[in-house]
């Protein structure tokens, strides 16, 4: 049986794994992973859901952008502004007091102290993202507090433009992809769409907004020219979260010395290694949910 926090990996017979992930979330200063893991990639290829295990997996810390400019969209229609005012936008942005926590294991999102992780998820905020993202102040003043949250690194971020223009000097870049009918069912079920009308409109939306983010002005939707293209689609979750730690172990990204707070796996002298999590993570469905 697996428990997860979302999760935090904890199988109950099997002892190689017990505890690895939970005492180093909470002891900022023994992160073992080091630098910056950019993850990218338009909607459905399962940035989230893989950046967060990835991010528990090595004890890091761990940040979604989307959520950041969710937030703001979620502020802006609040506010009754027009998502197509890049003026009132603006305004909006300059006087919203917007925090998130880097914690994987329960990342919370707040907008003038009120929480609203459930809610930048709703099909509206959904639908005018990706205008809201788009008005210049919004993308300057959220990419400097994205710079700032990802300080001297030790940390998984995810989003559409982190190896292009918000770290560009990660240390491992990575670019996900799907088929876009795998990408469709993933967000279709993500929000308990099932119907063929349902899925077929997930489809068109998904379009739109790569056909938006891919050919705007600023910030476009593209792998970084130095970043790994990794197509998801026939991939399990934890396939791709193997695939990324043997990435950054190749990179030299993370630590392989004892560290304080971490658990000693039965028949080890030191921590548990990348080798070892990726060798007894179980498989899962196919395709990657978001």
């Amino acid at each position: 049986m697996i428990l997860s926090c979302i999760g935090v990996i904890v199988v109950r017979r099997r002892w190689s794994l017990l505890n690895v992930t939970h005492l180093a979330l909470r002891g900022r200063s023994h992160v073992p992973l080091s630098g910056v893991i950019a993850l990218d990639g338009p909607s459905g290829t399962g940035k989230s859901s893989v950046a967060q295990l990835l991010a528990e997996s090595l004890g890091a810390r761990y940040l979604d952008t989307g959520a950041m400019y969710r937030a703001v969209t979620w502020a802006v229609l609040r506010s009754g502004a027009g998502v197509r005012d890049a003026a009132a936008v603006a305004d909006v942005v300059r006087a919203v007091r917007l925090s998130i926590t880097t914690d994987p294991c329960g990342q919370q999102v707040m907008v003038d102290g009120r929480h609203v992780e459930g809610e930048i998820r709703s099909v509206e905020v959904t639908a005018a993202v990706s205008e809201v993202s788009a008005v210049p102040v919004v993308r300057a003043r959220l990419v400097a507090l994205q710079r700032e949250l990802i300080g001297s690194g030790g940390i998984v971020v995810e989003g559409r433009d982190i190896g292009t223009v918000v770290w560009p000097t990660a240390e491992l870049k990575v670019f996900l992809t799907a088929h876009p009918a795998q990408r469709a069912m993933r967000r279709a079920r993500q929000v308990g769409a099932v119907a063929a009308d349902e899925i077929a409109a997930t489809a068109e939306s998904i379009e739109r907004r790569d056909s938006f983010d891919s050919s705007r002005a600023i910030s476009p939707l593209r792998p970084a020219a130095d970043a790994t293209v990794l197509d998801t689609t026939e991939l399990t979750r934890l396939e791709v979260v193997r695939h990324l730690l043997a990435l950054a172990d190749q990179r030299g990204m993370v630590s392989r010395p004892g560290l304080p707070g971490r658990s000693v796996l039965p028949g080890q002298r030191g921590p548990a290694t990348v080798g070892v999590l990726a060798a007894t993570l179980p498989d899962g469905e196919r395709g990657v949910p978001q």
